[in-house]
């Protein structure tokens, strides 16, 4: 019980009143969502990321097996996804958005500070979250970018828009930087950890704004599509992550930490794509909102199996 308290106040709560803030924002003013989301993309993510890598110390063995994990990891999210998506005879959009909230996870403003919390501010553990983060940010910003365009617009312009994010050049730039020990000029750092602090607390608020923005009425059908992705992301997802570990045969320290940031809602990635991009915007929001509450008992649950000593 203890745990279950701690992680709702210190991991849900102040996420659920910035999302709340954001609600309040966009009913008072009706904030430019479009605005917001692009904030995120050029701008918060990229430099969030970027600071990470920079000023954490990973190995290149940890990389490599980390990578090998997500690799798999995704393969089978992907192979239990798809034959739910054929069953529901989804739309192109609503294809993507499904795929979008299963593969998409919150790996920095839920899966950090949990991290930090179920491993005492372990340096392994917080590795292993930063290449997942990293992974995480990169993924959404080529593959989910393609995802949400394939349907409806030609190959040139998605390329196009994927070549124009940010995140790509940040991530290999901030592990030449700190392999060659370069160190970042002052004038340089400090707008850049201005916007890496201000990327949590803005993408929270987009998703407030967005949440704010629509009807607050679900159907059946929608509430169905939000139910299968809480249970393909908070119950499947864990339990994937388990049996790969298992099969790798990684340590019990990586293998913990895999599994929890396994387990973490939706990402906040998928929204701002279907903002950005017009696509499936209602579902991709209360996906986000569903799972984040609910994995207040799935997470806890999840730490609970993995009897981490806290």
């Amino acid at each position: 019980m203890g745990i279950f308290f701690h992680i709702l106040v210190t991991n849900v709560l102040p996420m659920g009143i910035l999302i709340a803030l954001g609600i309040v924002m966009q009913k008072a003013f009706a904030l430019d969502i479009k605005t917001l989301s692009k904030l995120n993309f050029y701008l918060f993510s990229p430099a969030i990321m970027f600071t990470l890598i920079y000023e954490t110390d990973i190995s290149a063995g940890m990389i490599g097996w980390v990578l090998l994990f997500l690799l798999l990891f995704m393969a089978a999210q992907f192979a239990i996804v798809e034959p739910v998506i054929r069953l529901r005879k989804y739309s192109p959009g609503m294809k993507s958005a499904m795929r979008n909230s299963v593969l998409f996870y919150n790996s920095a403003n839920y899966a950090v500070p949990l991290n930090q919390l179920v491993f005492a501010g372990n340096p392994v553990t917080m590795a292993v979250q930063i290449i997942v983060m990293m992974v995480q940010s990169l993924v959404p910003n080529t593959y989910g970018i393609y995802s949400v365009n394939a349907h409806k617009a030609d190959m040139r312009q998605v390329w196009k828009t994927i070549v124009s994010m940010p995140v790509i050049y940040v991530i290999p730039l901030a592990f030449l930087l700190r392999g060659l020990e370069v160190p970042v000029p002052s004038f340089a750092a400090t707008p850049i950890g201005y916007l890496s602090d201000a990327f949590i607390g803005t993408a929270l608020l987009t998703l407030g704004v967005q949440l704010g923005n629509m009807e607050w009425r679900i159907n059946r059908s929608l509430l169905a599509d939000v139910t299968l992705s809480a249970v393909l992301r908070l119950v499947a997802g864990p339990l994937l992550a388990w049996l790969i570990v298992s099969l790798m045969g990684l340590d019990k320290l990586t293998s913990a930490a895999l599994i929890v940031s396994s387990a973490v809602p939706t990402s906040l990635s998928s929204v701002l794509l279907a903002v950005e991009f017009d696509n499936e915007k209602e579902f991709a929001s209360q996906s986000v909102f569903v799972s984040t509450l609910v994995s207040v008992l799935t997470v806890t649950a999840v730490i609970f199996l993995l009897r981490i000593e806290l």
